[in-house]
């Protein structure tokens, strides 16, 4: 039986995708080697789950809409730039999460407990809103040049947009990069 590379999310609005690649482009000024994320896969990742089977993939879309649908929108706003594991030795560079940020951590909080029965394991490290742009390559020529811009953006702000739907989505890997199907939306109805 087929396995479907699953993870659940949040879809970035498009005025954060555009000022995602507006930051994009002013990090792409370094020389730094960096495999920088397509506008149209910018999301907040709530949970990876891993390979699923059909079956799975149905309890999981299940378990999900009744954690999620009975809360209501939140409005959550883009603030600053950051670096996994730190600014000063950067391997994923992103956005993160300013007011609204706290929502997000309780519903991500809230759906990782209700899926935890089904076996998913919850995270190590503490769920962390970001929405990552780009993955540095290996090498360490002018990295310094990135934390420097890295350090300088640190408190950029960034828009707003409604989270109003939470999504179970389908990832690809391919040889160009990944590849996303939404296998579910969930909206967020409010009680």
């Amino acid at each position: 039986m087929a396995k479907t590379r699953t993870f659940i999310a949040v879809t970035a609005s498009r005025d954060l995708r555009a000022h995602a690649q507006k930051t994009i482009s002013a990090l792409s000024s370094t020389e730094v080697d960096v495999k920088w994320v397509m506008a149209e896969n910018l999301h907040w990742t709530m949970q990876f789950l891993g390979d699923l089977d059909d079956d799975e993939l149905v309890q999981v879309c299940r378990r999900v809409d009744r954690t999620v649908r009975p809360n209501a929108p939140f409005e959550l706003i883009a603030h600053g730039v950051g670096a996994f594991p730190s600014l000063s030795r950067p391997r994923a560079i992103w956005l993160g999460a300013g007011e609204g940020g706290k929502a997000l951590c309780q519903l991500q909080a809230a759906n990782e407990k209700s899926l935890s029965d089904l076996g998913f394991l919850a995270q190590r490290r503490p769920y962390v809103p970001h929405l990552t742009l780009g993955r540095l390559g290996r090498g360490r020529e002018y990295r310094d040049q990135m934390i420097d811009q890295l350090v300088s953006m640190e408190q950029l702000e960034g828009p707003a947009m409604m989270v109003d739907e939470v999504i179970v989505m389908a990832s690809y890997l391919e040889h160009s990069g990944p590849t996303y199907q939404v296998l579910a939306r969930v909206p967020l109805a409010g009680a």
